[in-house]
């Protein structure tokens, strides 16, 4: 049986993961975050790697820092949960095919959509476009986007939202030497808007 000592380490190391995901987040340097918390670098990080229990003080101090209460330094998604929430800013920041992007969905339940937050980069590499089984529908919040898409180019505006077969060839780019920012819903489930088509091998991600 596991100790009141064990316990208290599993929190602290649970704490200091969410801690540094949420900075990460937010690109935020440790330095960045000890100025806003009021806290030192050191201590910030020890706290990040779970090596020191904060004091209720500190704890006070971070999550006025991140504009969160401190219930959601510690709140983990409840998986039995009907409906998973997920606080912003407690996801960690990801990377692939040269985007960046943070799931908004937290769950491990088989839910059919997996909605992320997308950065295009403006200075994304490459000309590589990628397939997966599936569907996607993306909603473009900052920046201007290119949606290459079996060989057609599609424009799309601030605002603008596009829905299609993951099947089909697809790449993003940011237009105007600047990134651009986007909400990307997929669904990996098969699905009948091109029959013509063969169902392409799935790639490394759902990211294009």
């Amino acid at each position: 049986m596991a100790s009141i000592y064990d316990h208290a380490q599993e929190m602290t190391q649970s704490l200091g993961s969410r801690l540094h995901a949420m900075r990460e987040s937010r690109d935020w340097t440790l330095d960045f975050m000890a100025v806003r918390a009021n806290l030192s670098k050191a201590y910030l990080s020890r706290l990040e790697a779970g090596e020191r229990q904060p004091s209720f003080a500190a704890l006070c101090a971070i999550a006025k820092a991140f504009g969160a209460s401190v219930a959601t330094l510690f709140e983990q998604p409840d998986e039995s949960a009907d409906c998973i929430v997920v606080r912003g800013g407690s996801a960690a920041r990801r990377s692939a095919n040269g985007l960046t992007y943070v799931p908004l969905s937290g769950s491990t339940k088989p839910f059919n959509l997996q909605p992320i937050e997308v950065t295009v980069p403006s200075d994304r590499t490459g000309d590589e476009t990628y397939q997966h089984v599936g569907e996607e529908w993306l909603h473009v919040t900052e920046g201007r986007v290119k949606l290459t898409l079996d060989g057609r180019i599609h424009l799309l505006e601030r605002g603008d939202s596009a829905h299609f077969d993951s099947r089909l060839p697809h790449r993003l780019d940011a237009l105007d030497g600047r990134d651009a920012r986007i909400i990307l819903v997929a669904s990996p489930i098969p699905i009948a808007l091109n029959p013509r088509r063969e169902v392409a091998e799935p790639t490394t991600g759902l990211v294009g």
